[in-house]
């Protein structure tokens, strides 16, 4: 029997610059549903991405000196880079200046226009440029864009719109008669009650002030405005095609079963994008999440106000299965929740290195230490064995529960208190007075095998939101995780099967003091960067305009003539596991590519390496740094501080070009 098929998607993220930790929560949102949806046994596809179009990147190009589609091929390489840290598991990445999907944006809108649904016109009204929209003197608030509080601007100029008021009645009576389409209940309120009760504006689609878009194949003096185009990419991404010819995805998956979004972007999921769905005639997805923000200290996270922090600096502090507890348990269903440095020391403490970690620790000690390893289920009960486990039957039921109301932080406490009853139940059963008499032995090896049993089901449980913890656990169980269905039933664990000889430690408990010295070490140490992705960090300055070092001996040109230089594209990079110093860059030289191991990482990020065309020794004997092989060796200027930088050409040169 197939599985039944559920698609989910996250909003597509803007390649404006890094995500911080707010933008981060959705993609680990998204992919705790999803992971819980596989092991719950559904064919799951899971997608994401970058919106990469508009104004506000066109303007930030200008101003790096870059073209626009290098400035988000960085930023999105940078984007993708942070999911993969988060260890999510979609299926699809999707960039909205992908050919496939700007070729059917281009034919989606034509497709509208010639059925009536978008008209010319022209616009004039008060534009936010960060949030790509135009906005009428009402809907401000004190003056200023609603959505992000920044000015806006008087703007008029040609534009094409879509005719909401052709759909509003139709969307209107489906909110009303599908009460999930969108929730929280709060948002759809918000959304009948603020806009379409009202009555909707024409919805603009098209603009002429910026090239930076797709361009209207039947009018080239205009591109397809940002929401159009990155909305459609729910659809493209499946292979949907106006002209009908979908792919097989598309007919799996649409409609979708769940968008999870941020609550700033409601109304354009809620609102534009089923009167999109509608005039396509195409089936409307079957629930919008507008999830809540999660903040840092009091506020919204924002670079102007210097409070911003990055997934991936919190996982270089914590590791990423404490980023992702932290993150899915600290956020309320309905409200914003709130993230500091502070709350993450206590929570590592509490919950993963006591609750958790310890509980793992203790019970796979003491089965090494009274029966050399061996869980034995010798089947001697007592009345303090039936609370712990009626508890661990019905937490795979009540997870569920939680998980299908999308309320996770709450799924994820009842998994914790499964745990919790486990450390209460060594309290009360105290397996080290059993140890001592040689009569109750049997009843010691029950109850460990009471404790790993229960730890099993909640690890199982555990794998949708701390996967690499789950893993751990079981392996040191000498296990497998359960889908939710075999969940059901008490004693599937082995009896006689045998636990890891040496426990590791899941959580190590952590010093607030020293975590907050050490933030604020790195932010005096921090060399101030501008905003455009890819700027090197410049080296401490000399004071002197050169340097001088001393010459090596003489050689001859047949010698020099033996290196083999050549440009390279370098295409993906990353930091060589357990090293300060190295990073392990591949590199497209013509039509093969290399890997390169290079001691720069004091100078560039990972994601600030991808996209650069570097000078490179091609024909170096491979080496192997740190364990890992490297094949050939960047070109680098030093100054006399050791600071260090690429050496790129001056011309944009195709990846393999010859260097003489």
């Amino acid at each position: 029997m197939s599985k039944k098929a559920y698609y989910i998607t996250t909003a597509i993220a803007y390649t404006s610059g890094k995500p911080h930790i707010g933008n981060s929560y959705e993609i680990v949102l998204a992919d705790s549903i999803a992971r819980f949806k596989r092991q719950q046994g559904y064919e799951v596809f899971f997608q994401t991405g970058t919106d990469e179009h508009g104004q506000k990147i066109e303007n930030k190009a200008s101003d790096a000196g870059i073209t626009p589609k290098e400035f988000v091929d960085k930023v999105a390489g940078e984007i993708k880079s942070i999911w993969d840290i988060m260890n999510t598991s979609y299926d699809k990445f999707i960039r909205t200046t992908d050919a496939y999907h700007e070729k059917q944006v281009q034919k989606i809108f034509k497709k509208l226009y010639e059925k009536g649904d978008i008209y010319k016109g022209y616009y004039e009204g008060l534009y936010c440029t960060p949030c790509e929209s135009f906005f009428t003197a009402s809907q401000l608030v004190d003056g200023k864009c609603p959505d992000c509080g920044r000015e806006v601007q008087p703007a008029k100029e040609e534009a094409y719109f879509l005719k909401l008021s052709n759909y509003t009645d139709r969307l209107i009576e489906h909110i009303n008669t599908h009460p999930e389409f969108i929730q929280p209940e709060s948002r759809k309120n918000e959304m009948m009650n603020n806009f379409l009760i009202p009555g909707l504006q024409d919805l603009c689609v098209s603009r002429t002030s910026f090239k930076w878009g797709i361009p209207v194949d039947f009018d080239d003096k205009h591109v397809v405005y940002v929401w159009l185009d990155a909305l459609s990419n729910y659809i493209t991404g499946l292979g949907y095609d106006a002209d009908g010819n979908h792919g097989e995805l598309y007919k799996k998956f649409w409609p979708a079963d769940l968008h999870l979004i941020g609550k700033d972007i409601l109304r354009f999921h809620t609102i534009y994008w089923p009167i999109m769905l509608m005039a396509l005639n195409i089936p409307l997805p079957g629930q919008v999440f507008g999830h809540p923000w999660l903040l840092q200290g009091d506020g919204k996270m924002s670079k102007s106000k210097g409070n911003v922090l990055y997934a991936d600096d919190l996982v270089d502090f914590f590791g990423v299965d404490a980023v992702r507890y932290f993150v899915l348990h600290e956020m309320p269903f309905d409200n914003d929740g709130v993230i500091t440095w502070e709350l993450m020391v206590e929570r590592m403490n509490s919950d993963l290195a006591n609750i958790l970690g310890n509980l793992v620790n203790r019970t796979i000690s003491m089965s090494n230490k009274y029966f050399g390893g061996i869980v034995n289920n010798a089947g001697v009960k007592e009345a303090v064995d039936e609370e712990l486990i009626e508890l661990a039957l019905k937490t795979p039921e009540k997870v569920v529960a939680k998980m299908e109301q999308l309320r996770v932080a709450d799924a994820i406490t009842e998994i914790f208190t499964l745990f919790k009853r486990c450390n209460k139940y060594i309290d009360e059963t105290t397996p080290w007075v059993l140890a001592k008499d040689t009569e109750k032995h049997k009843r010691l090896e029950t109850v460990l095998y009471n404790l790993v049993e229960s730890i099993c089901i909640g690890a199982s449980l555990l794998e949708s939101f701390m996967p690499d913890t789950a893993a751990k656990i079981l392996r040191q169980l000498n296990t497998k995780g359960r889908t939710i269905d075999e969940l059901g039933q008490y004693g599937v664990y082995p009896s006689g099967a045998r636990v890891t000889e040496n426990p590791e430690i899941l959580f190590a408990r952590m010093d607030l003091k020293e975590v907050l010295d050490k933030v604020e070490e790195g932010k005096k140490a921090e060399v101030k960067e501008t905003e455009i992705p890819g700027k090197v960090k410049k080296p401490a300055e000399s004071g002197q305009s050169a340097v001088d070092i001393p010459v090596q001996e003489e050689i001859a040109y047949d010698d020099f003539a033996k290196l083999q230089f050549q440009v390279g594209e370098i295409i993906a990079c990353e930091a060589v596991p357990k090293s300060k110093k190295l990073l392990c860059s591949q590199i497209k030289i013509g039509n093969q590519v290399k890997q390169i191991v290079s001691g720069i990482k004091a100078y560039y990020s990972p994601e600030e390496m991808v996209g650069k065309k570097v000078m490179v020794l091609v024909n170096l004997k491979p080496v192997k740094l740190a364990g890992v092989l490297s094949e050939g060796m960047f070109l680098c200027a030093e100054d006399e501080n050791g600071g260090l930088a690429l050496i790129v050409p001056e011309k944009n040169m195709p990846a393999g070009a010859k260097i003489c």
